[in-house]
């Protein structure tokens, strides 16, 4: 079974948080898939991630690269994973229908926003009612704690 982790973010956005965590997804050896629902945020991240150069570079691609079965971190607005990853980021309130493909999943939430809590809460609760293990972790001044 699929291994979901909520990260509640309370204390920086989506693009501070993300570089670590792939950063450490890149360092196991394992390839990430990222779905946005936006081209904003699709375009905001991809930004991000090519400025990122500590502690690691963390290469990445899109719809319209070469090969992207090679990349390491696949950024999309749809639901593919054509790099094969085993690690989906769900960004903006994303959902994965078939959780089975992945072996872990991390969506990511604002703390800040009523709306994306609201959904959180709502996805976790489905998630729990098929079976999913899942873990809860919570922004604080140094990293994450997990809460549950």
């Amino acid at each position: 079974m699929t291994q979901i982790g909520f990260y509640h973010l309370t204390r920086t956005s989506v693009t501070d948080a993300l570089p670590p965590l792939l950063t450490r997804t890149i360092a196991s050896g394992q390839k990430a898939a990222i779905w946005c629902q936006t081209k904003a945020a699709l375009e905001d991240i991809d930004k991000t991630l090519w400025k990122i150069s500590s502690p690691t570079w963390l290469p990445h691609g899109s719809a319209g690269v070469l090969r992207p079965d090679l990349q390491p971190i696949w950024l999309s607005p749809d639901t593919d994973a054509p790099n094969n990853a085993k690690f989906l980021f769900l960004l903006e309130n994303r959902q994965c229908e078939e959780c089975s493909q992945f072996e872990r999943i991390f969506d990511l939430f604002d703390g800040h926003d009523e709306n994306a809590v609201a959904a959180a809460r709502t996805r976790w609760t489905t998630m729990k009612a098929a079976g999913h293990d899942l873990t809860y972790w919570r922004q604080e001044a140094q990293g994450w704690k997990r809460a549950r």
